[in-house]
């Protein structure tokens, strides 16, 4: 008996119908539960897809509101969003898109008290967060928990992505053994971002996302992307 409605077999049918997918793959998104870590430039995007695709339950977390200066990057949202808080928003026109996800909301920072708690509801963690204490904390996190971790990070025009700690794989402390310090880590507000740099980074996070669900992820890489030269990088991790 399929787990499927006949609406859920109508709307996966294009990605279902690919060798890869089919029904077993599509009933592995289902089943799946991620947990995005930020709803802003990276996580719009990456939540996006994820609705679309059918992944079954989708946590967001992210303390933050929407704000104007938000809005050409974080396409999820409208200029009616903004003071909105960020997760809940996110969830309520994800929801719209697509009524077979669940959403599990978090409006909170990601701290030392609650990344257990949180993070264990999980099977896979999306970083999408803005800052190296956020992204330390998601990545040890799920090494205690051994969790695999979709992790990507932007400078101006450049980009890296990873799947740290999937498969006994190496996570975010083989790579950089420790976060820089803060006064070498500008973010956007001081450095300044294009928004299609993290919606193309976000859509190749999904698509991460997505393989490691359906088991054929294969890149043992640290991918770096410079989009003003059209460039990539593999570095074997």
């Amino acid at each position: 008996m399929s787990i499927f409605t006949e609406e859920e077999l109508d709307r996966y049918h294009r990605q279902m119908i690919l060798p890869e997918i089919g029904i077993a793959g599509q009933e592995k998104l289902k089943n799946a539960k991620v947990l995005v870590v930020g709803a802003g430039g990276l996580g719009c995007p990456v939540l996006l897809y994820l609705c679309a695709a059918g992944v079954g339950t989708i946590g967001i977390i992210d303390f933050d509101k929407i704000e104007l200066h938000n809005l050409h990057r974080q396409v999820l949202y409208s200029a009616m969003d903004v003071g909105k808080p960020k997760a809940e928003t996110a969830a309520d026109i994800l929801k719209a898109k697509n009524p077979n996800v669940s959403f599990l909301v978090f409006n909170d920072i990601l701290n030392k008290k609650n990344s257990i708690q949180i993070i264990s509801q999980f099977d896979i963690i999306v970083d999408g967060s803005d800052n190296f204490p956020t992204r330390y904390l998601v990545n040890d996190t799920c090494v205690e928990l051994k969790k695999s971790v979709v992790y990507g990070s932007i400078f101006n025009f450049e980009a890296q992505l990873a799947v740290f700690n999937y498969k006994g794989g190496n996570n975010l402390r083989d790579i950089y053994p420790e976060p820089p310090n803060p006064e070498d880590d500008p973010g956007c507000n001081e450095n300044g971002v294009l928004g299609v740099v993290p919606g193309i980074l976000g859509i190749y996070m999904a698509n991460a996302c997505i393989q490691v669900i359906l088991g054929t992820y294969n890149n043992n890489n640290l991918l770096l992307f410079d989009f003003n030269q059209y460039s990539m990088v593999k570095l074997v991790m």
